[in-house]
């Protein structure tokens, strides 16, 4: 079986569930995203449980990859502001294009993991170069249980997304400023 295809099959399966919803998810709808002959996808993905998680699976990695290339690039930040700004390009990144696509499907198969346990674990936040850099931050500023304070600051950044993608709009840096603010608070 060949990796390339999967990888195709999962990125077209990505688009059909960010469009269509987790209803619309099916084994054709996959093959006319991927323009391949019909059957293709069941080929690759017996099931649809099978589609699921190889689609989850394609997902973590894409920003797995996504967030430790941020992470090298950026290293830690200097200040809170830039610490922000990055938080910032995150999140708007996460609205529009294609990491809207890739978030659209993700709180997608989050919600369908409460049902499928073997979807959460693949889902769990995972340590890459941007977490890292956060929790460095944060520890190098004296706050206490720097990693409790990274897993807040960054759910509270996800929780910023998945309210604008449901709610529409941007979000305003002010909101993650203040964000940040109470990250460096102390207990």
């Amino acid at each position: 079986m060949s990796t390339d295809r999967r990888a195709v099959l999962a990125d077209a399966a990505i688009g059909v569930l960010a469009e269509e919803g987790m209803r619309g998810l099916t084994h054709r709808a996959v093959d006319r995203a991927a323009d391949l002959p019909p059957g293709t996808t069941s080929a690759y993905f017996r099931t649809r449980q099978a589609l699921l998680t190889g689609l989850v699976r394609r997902l973590v990695a894409l920003d797995q990859a996504e967030l430790q290339a941020a992470g090298e690039q950026a290293g830690m930040p200097r200040d809170a502001d830039e610490l922000t700004d990055g938080l910032a390009g995150f999140v708007a990144s996460r609205l529009a294009g294609g990491g809207r696509r890739r978030s659209l499907a993700r709180y997608a198969c989050a919600v369908e993991s409460v049902r499928h346990p073997e979807l959460r674990e693949i889902l769990v936040p995972r340590e890459n170069a941007a977490r890292e850099a956060v929790r460095a931050f944060l520890g190098a500023r004296g706050v206490a249980d720097a990693e409790g304070r990274t897993l807040t600051l960054l759910a509270c950044v996800d929780g910023l997304v998945f309210d604008r993608l449901v709610g529409g709009g941007a979000v305003p840096r002010g909101e993650i400023a203040g964000l940040v603010a109470a990250a460096l608070r102390s207990a």
